[in-house]
């Protein structure tokens, strides 16, 4: 095969192509057209795109046809197989594609795919694609984060709108989007799970009001958005009313396995090694032992992760309630490795900003403070343990002692 791959039309099944023509195609691409400013490096590892830099990258990605690995073509995606979304994840990540988190693609198009009306579809999928709309996640609340069903933000129905009132936190990149996509309580029922509804909520309504938080690692991606009688049109609503539990845990399936992805991990070690070269420190035997078990958990886990995504491209299994202990233990293994890295550099890893080191430009402080997270967004950690206990290992509640 050329070193250079050029690809047929855009209008062509890509899943037609060989894994080999697909891969030497997309690495092409990033080779060529993927800036240098968007990828990550050592001092920035967990690279993340925010605001008009993510639109700039995704409407790249659309113009070249690379945009929605996991769309169906009919909706303007590019109707990937899972082995070939596989295989556009590890190019991405070989090349050092800077993260993106764009829940418009992920989250609200599949499902939309499933639970939108044809109208909803035809309106929104186009300017997603386009980046035209930036979609966040309305989810968590104060006292509703792990335990979603006790969410309070209400929307009482007025003829053709419903009034939203409440508060969303922790909602990732607000002061940078248009659109929220958000559960919301409409009516009371014994199950808490019952009586909750989806809706689409325009950013820019009266009564929108959106207060950034800053974090340890000085950014301040996370926001509050407040909602005082917000008026939003009934043919917002996604599915039915009162039923939009059913509706948010449609949006399980892949997405688990790519936020399990060992990239991030990898990277925050290979940053660790550099660290341990750089302050000469090879030859230190408690460091090198250290060093050597986070590199064998390291590689235990990508065997781990390999052999899921070979499971599903084989065998077609949606990844169920086992993808759990993929997001457990990758988050707490980067966790492990950016300590290191702080311990490692003694007196150097308590600052912040730019540290040199035999020529070597780090920043340990940001990938501490971004990895400190990760054990409690997209579901807690004791909750997926609780997931993993009961549905995978079958525990039951401990059964307490008859007394005599």
């Amino acid at each position: 095969m050329p070193d250079t791959f050029t690809a047929p039309a855009l209008a062509e099944d890509r899943n037609a192509w060989s894994d080999d023509e697909f891969r030497a195609c997309w690495r092409d691409w990033l080779a060529k057209h993927y800036p240098a400013e968007w990828r990550q490096t050592a001092r920035r590892p967990f690279l993340r795109l925010r605001g008009e830099d993510l639109r700039a990258c995704m409407r790249l990605l659309h113009d070249h046809g690379w945009r929605a690995p996991a769309w169906p073509r009919e909706h303007g995606g590019m109707g990937l197989g899972f082995r070939k979304q596989w295989i556009y994840q590890q190019e991405w990540e070989r090349a050092g594609g800077a993260r993106t988190v764009e829940p418009g693609e992920t989250h609200l198009a599949p499902t939309l795919f499933g639970h939108g009306t044809a109208q909803q579809c035809a309106k929104y999928l186009p300017r997603i694609l386009r980046c035209d709309d930036l979609w966040v996640q309305g989810y968590s609340e104060p006292g509703a984060g792990s335990d979603l069903a006790s969410l309070r933000t209400r929307a009482v129905r007025e003829a053709d709108h419903f009034i939203v009132n409440g508060q969303k936190i922790w909602t990732t990149q607000a002061a940078e989007s248009t659109h929220v996509f958000a559960l919301v309580r409409t009516g009371q029922f014994p199950r808490k799970q019952q009586g909750i509804s989806f809706l689409l909520i325009d950013l820019r309504s009266p009564g929108v009001r959106i207060r950034p938080i800053v974090n340890l690692a000085g950014e301040d991606e996370l926001c509050e958005v407040f909602f005082d009688d917000v008026r939003v049109p009934v043919d917002n609503l996604v599915g039915e009313i009162d039923q939009g539990w059913v509706v948010a845990k449609a949006l399980l399936g892949h997405e688990r396995l790519w936020l399990g992805s060992p990239a991030m991990a990898a990277r925050a070690l290979a940053v660790a090694q550099r660290l341990v070269q750089s302050m000469g420190l090879s030859g230190d035997l408690g460091v090198v032992d250290r060093l050597a078990a986070l590199q064998a958990d390291l590689h235990d886990y990508q065997a781990l992760y390999t052999q899921q995504c070979e499971r599903v491209a084989t065998l077609g299994i949606v990844p169920g309630p086992e993808a759990s202990l993929l997001k457990i233990y990758v988050s707490e293994l980067l966790q492990r490795i950016v300590q290191f890295s702080v311990d490692t550099a003694a007196e150097h890893g308590a600052q912040t900003g730019d540290l040199r080191l035999d020529g070597v430009l780090l920043d340990l402080h940001w990938p501490y403070m971004n990895a400190r997270p990760g054990t409690i967004y997209a579901g807690c950690n004791e909750v997926q343990r609780d997931i993993l206990a009961k549905t995978v290992l079958q525990l039951g509640a401990a059964q307490a002692p008859a007394r005599p």
